[in-house]
């Protein structure tokens, strides 16, 4: 469970909670309201928000049509043939 922690207090122990976090624990950081988290990276991959995945595939369906130059179509993987 995700502890929530002052944005004051995570700026005056930030090593403290890093540890913390290294150790397996979750915070929310507020000023008032929830305003960033405190987590730990899990199996070394990074995690996309929706708006980051939706922008991936976006980039690679685009990779897969090719892009348009005035009639003539290139596709990424012709790019590296040359």
């Amino acid at each position: 469970m995700e502890k929530q922690i002052a944005l004051r207090d995570a700026n005056q122990r930030f090593a403290q909670y890093v540890r913390t976090v290294e150790a397996g624990q979750s915070f929310v950081i507020t000023r008032g309201r929830p305003i960033a988290r405190l987590v730990p990276i899990e199996s070394g991959r990074r995690v996309l928000i929706p708006e980051q995945q939706a922008a991936r595939a976006w980039a690679l369906e685009r990779m897969r049509e090719g892009w348009d130059l005035g009639g003539l179509r290139i596709k990424r993987d012709e790019l590296y043939q040359r």
